[in-house]
């Protein structure tokens, strides 16, 4: 079993977070949820909410405050992809611009996770 999470968190545009050994993370669902990922979780796919994120490392607890993305747990790595950091009054945002993001996210995603090894992915793709 694994012992430890590889946890990044990006953005289209950049890397906010590449973590080899984070022993937890802990984070808000859109359904209404929150959700812990372990070691060993199951592999997930879900939204989550403009929310802070926890988790631990070798150097101890953190917390990120992040916009509304995509959440993705398989083996021993977890992603989220993310508009980026949110600003607390940030967090009321218009439903349609929250679903904009939401599709320009998931197809950036959606883009990763089926690009073969060597494939080169633009994830700053605007498409609508």
């Amino acid at each position: 079993m694994t012992k430890s999470l590889h946890l990044r968190v990006w953005t289209p545009s950049e890397i906010i977070l590449d973590i080899e050994h984070a022993n937890w993370v802990n984070l808000e669902l859109a359904d209404g949820g929150g959700i812990g990922i372990r070691p060993g979780h199951a592999p997930l796919m879900a939204e989550t909410l403009t929310a802070p994120m926890y988790y631990k490392d070798e150097s101890g607890e953190h917390l990120l405050f992040l916009e509304a993305g995509i959440l993705n747990v398989e083996r021993s790595r977890m992603t989220v992809l993310t508009n980026g950091l949110a600003k607390v009054e940030d967090s009321e945002e218009r439903p349609d611009e929250e679903e904009t993001r939401f599709d320009r996210l998931a197809r950036a995603l959606f883009t990763m996770l089926n690009a073969q090894p060597g494939d080169s992915v633009d994830v700053n793709d605007k498409q609508g």
